[in-house]
């Protein structure tokens, strides 16, 4: 019998029992898809987390550590799969920028300006500093200049409707500013003052919450600041001098193995690697339990499919008896039966992917309006979450599992229908 001629056959059975097969495909159908639409969550927050997580900082980005506060720069720099190795210096003091009769109290860190260029450190507007008398300030430093009436009227809470001063609304690029620095706590400054040009301003953090306003300064500066430091403070504790060292690499492949290298030489370090990996790892198991769920429901479908197939082969007794007395092997008999329930199982499936991704669609399209209108926040509604998503690799194992499940339903009753005896079946009232 030619494969043609067993689809006809399989084909034509099929359309005898329209409304029996239509209820079993409809079945698979809705198993499937439950298993699909309930794994896509798991890759969904997923998606959505790790998106947050490379939005949220630098992907390139290993924070380093030493022992005992102890980091060879040079050791580090060695490193095959480190571009660059930034060390941002900061002194234990208040630093407090002028700028016509605007003041800022601002985060100063020291740093070399030639492995913040090879980080590749983002810029709003301006450029990299040239000499040691220019500097880089945070994105929102302008906005945080403030006269000493807005700062005494914010302060005392008395500002209208709690509307935040509009600071510097000038462009900020080459202004000079005057830098004076005073002990945490005491009003007043070190006699000693500097005076620096802007020559470029930060990237826009991804978060609306973080507030930028770090002053980026040549590290050649260290010197003749902890000088004022230590000539205007009576009692100098043992740690002035803070450091922070950052190695970055030049993609996120390098980071795990800058990272492994690092931990190796004793280093404590943190990178966006080690969370990911971390998020991985939960959303790995969570997406299995997730699987394993559906597949349950893909399971109790198949009793109806086995159902049908019992049925279909009750029902052709005769005809499977006149087959084999035709020359029909039992292992020609037990194809076609599982053609049959392959073909409900492969219906089904196709059904329910295109269901899925309608379903995916409409819940990243509904969610977020919904859970913006509970919480009453009108901004959820308007960000781009994924609630739901289907990757192709979750198409293929739904899809697997769910075409398995009806061969498996349908082998028993194709074995069964091997089994008939010739003779019974012929002598089987039509």
């Amino acid at each position: 019998m030619l494969f043609k001629d067993q689809l006809e056959f399989v084909s034509q059975h099929i359309k005898k029992n329209k409304l029996r097969v239509f209820m079993t495909v409809l079945a698979a159908t809705m198993g499937c898809a439950f298993l699909i639409v309930l794994a896509s969550i798991g890759f969904g927050v997923q998606d959505m987390m790790r998106s947050e997580i490379l939005e949220d900082q630098a992907i390139t980005e290993v924070e380093v550590y030493g022992n005992e506060g102890v980091i060879d720069y040079e050791e580090i720099k060695n490193i095959d799969s480190v571009g660059a190795v930034v060390q941002r210096a900061s002194i234990d003091v208040e630093t407090v920028f002028k700028l016509e009769d605007r003041t800022i109290f601002g985060n100063s860190k020291l740093t070399n300006f030639k492995e913040e260029t090879n980080s590749n450190l983002s810029l709003s507007e301006g450029r990299m500093p040239k000499d040691g008398n220019e500097i880089i300030v945070g994105y929102h430093f302008a906005e945080n200049l403030w006269t000493e009436q807005e700062r005494t009227t914010w302060e005392d809470g008395a500002a209208e409707d709690g509307e935040i001063p509009k600071g510097y609304e000038e462009s900020i690029i080459g202004k000079e500013v005057t830098l004076a620095m005073k002990p945490y706590g005491q009003e007043d400054t070190f006699p000693e003052q500097w005076t620096f040009t802007i020559v470029g301003v930060t990237k826009q953090p991804a978060k609306d919450w973080i507030v930028d306003k770090i002053v980026l300064m040549d590290e050649s500066w260290t010197e003749t600041l902890m000088a004022s430091y230590t000539a205007n403070v009576a009692e100098v504790p043992e740690e002035v001098l803070y450091t922070e060292t950052k190695v970055f690499t030049a993609s996120l492949e390098d980071v795990k193995a800058a990272t492994d290298e690092l931990k190796e030489m004793g280093y404590s370090v943190y990178s966006v690697s080690e969370q990911l990996e971390q998020l991985d790892v939960f959303f790995m198991a969570f997406k299995i339990g997730l699987i394993f769920v559906g597949t349950i429901a893909v399971l109790i479908s198949s009793i109806g499919i086995f159902n049908t197939m019992t049925m279909a082969v009750t029902e052709r007794t005769r005809e499977i008896g006149v087959m084999k007395a035709i020359g029909a092997s039992p292992k020609l008999i037990r194809r076609l039966f599982l053609m049959e329930s392959a073909w409900i199982g492969i219906i089904g499936t196709v059904l329910a992917v295109i269901i899925s991704y309608v379903v995916s669609y409409l819940a990243n399209l509904v969610l977020p309006i919904v859970v913006g209108m509970a919480l009453e926040e009108e901004s959820i509604a308007g960000m781009n979450l994924t609630f739901s998503l289907i990757p192709w690799q979750l198409v293929a194992i739904a899809s697997c599992i769910s075409i398995g499940v009806a061969m498996i339903s349908g082998w028993r009753p194709a074995k069964k229908a091997t089994k008939i005896d010739v003779i019974q079946a012929l002598r089987q009232e039509l």
